[in-house]
């Protein structure tokens, strides 16, 4: 039987091997055998059942439900069609979206004045569900959404609020050409820190997790979008790094 390595298997798929390994730990996809090293192999039959969740993902479903449908083959079409709902749901949320930033292109395009509120109007937390379940697990996700579940709504106001201005101060920090090292820009992280902190249910991210979360901020357009750029986003990412250095073991 032929058998590949974990390291091929990652560099066909666009895995990494720590992706690989999660999979393993949380029961979605085991190896074909583990030789006396450590070294991972996988066999057609593995290969065959990482083809279907790579599909179910290319989806965007979350990794609890892809588990489901591959365990139990007549629950894929009721999970699909639960999808398409979802899908179907975040289409209508996206098309309102395109129509708030319009409106914000033309009012900043007339050189009309506009709130942060405004400037703001179409950031949308739930976009990155994807990333977060991927780079932090499902936990950290349904934890984050389970808080924002238990608030009233002038909580939840209160909290898309307090979303706005620690991005917002970030923003002007960066366009304002604070020193990303300076005293003033790491005070702006570390109300970042807890502000992320909470929106992780209480989990404080060390430091592997913050760096991560500051790279994807360049590399995600989305990310980078919110702070005004690429650009703005870098110079985040550095004051992010500098503050890791200083308060982070």
């Amino acid at each position: 039987m032929q058998e590949w390595p974990i390291k091929d298997v990652a560099r066909a798929t666009g895995l990494t091997s720590r992706t690989l390994r999660h999979y393993e730990q949380i029961g979605l996809l085991h190896p074909s055998r583990v030789a006396s090293n450590g070294y991972r192999f996988y066999g057609q039959a593995e290969l065959s059942r990482l083809y279907r969740i790579l599909s179910l993902r290319a989806l965007e479903l979350p990794l609890a439900a892809i588990r489901l449908a591959l365990d139990d083959e007549k629950s894929l079409v009721e999970t699909i069609q639960s999808h398409l709902a979802l899908l179907e749901e975040h289409r209508d949320r996206t098309n309102q979206q395109i129509t708030v930033v319009r409106q914000t292109l033309e009012a900043a395009q007339k050189g009309q004045q506009m709130s942060i509120e405004e400037v703001f109007a179409s950031f949308d937390p739930s976009q990155y569900e994807t990333e977060v379940r991927e780079r932090w697990g499902d936990d950290a996700w349904e934890g984050s959404a389970e808080r924002r579940n238990q608030m009233t709504h002038d909580e939840r106001r209160a909290d898309d609020e307090r979303s706005l201005d620690v991005n917002a101060a970030l923003r002007a920090a960066a366009e304002s050409n604070v020193d990303p090292t300076s005293e003033a820009f790491h005070a702006l992280i570390a109300q970042h820190y807890k502000w992320v902190t909470e929106h992780w249910n209480g989990r404080k991210p060390d430091r592997a997790a913050y760096t991560g979360l500051s790279h994807l901020y360049v590399t995600d357009s989305r990310f980078a979008a919110t702070y005004g750029g690429e650009a703005n986003a870098e110079v985040i990412r550095a004051a992010i790094q500098s503050w890791i250095e200083t308060n982070l073991p």
